[in-house]
């Protein structure tokens, strides 16, 4: 199980002096390429505070200058270790086209109006998942799941505004590290990593 990746060599000469320039270059391709299903899905890893790791995978939503971000319940796993241990690593692993990028940084709360802002562009049903499901907590069954979720649905139904769960909203990681990772042949890879130095980015190559 084991593939030799032929792509173009990835130069420090030829990146954007900043991470999210570059960021929106890679992510415009891959969003273009058929072969890649949800370009805009991420591995988003989280740690308790004595070093205990968790992972899922989870959809960006937004991005610019300030920051990754995605929307999720505060009182799930990840919101919890996000409010106790807020370092994250964010991982877009594009297979097809032999990418990935790494992003590590500091997790903080969106503000509400943006919570509010997106939720409102959920669908219906969605609005109502997110009351639902009191998640990453241990429930009697997908009945009773399915049990809440109706009677949400009769409480507001489609097209009644549904309010925005209190417990739940958007995270934002700032980064102070990101990693680009292009595959090659003999796996002689390319990683060409951005850090923070103040208010500007320097690159480096790492080893594969």
């Amino acid at each position: 199980m084991r593939e030799q990746y032929r792509t173009t060599e990835l130069l420090a000469a030829d990146l954007a002096p900043e991470p999210i320039e570059q960021f929106t270059r890679w992510f415009k391709e891959t969003a273009a390429n058929p072969a890649i299903h949800e370009p805009n899905a991420m591995i988003v890893s989280t740690a308790t505070p004595d070093g205990r790791p968790s992972s899922r995978t989870v959809l960006l939503k937004h991005y610019d200058d300030a920051g990754f971000v995605f929307f999720t319940n505060y009182g799930s796993r990840k919101g919890r270790e996000l409010e106790a241990n807020p370092h994250a690593s964010l991982l877009f692993p594009w297979h097809p086209l032999a990418r990935q990028v790494i992003v590590t940084g500091r997790a903080v709360h969106t503000g509400r109006d943006e919570t509010v802002a997106y939720f409102r562009t959920r669908p219906h049903g969605s609005q109502l998942g997110a009351w639902a499901s009191p998640q990453s907590t241990v429930i009697p069954s997908r009945s009773d799941l399915l049990a809440r979720y109706d009677d949400l649905a009769a409480r507001y139904p489609d097209p009644e505004q549904v309010p925005v769960p209190p417990n739940w909203g958007g995270i934002r990681v700032i980064p102070d590290a990101v990693e680009f990772w292009q595959g090659h042949e003999n796996r002689l890879h390319d990683r060409l990593r951005y850090l923070r130095d103040g208010d500007t980015w320097h690159v480096e190559r790492l080893a594969p």
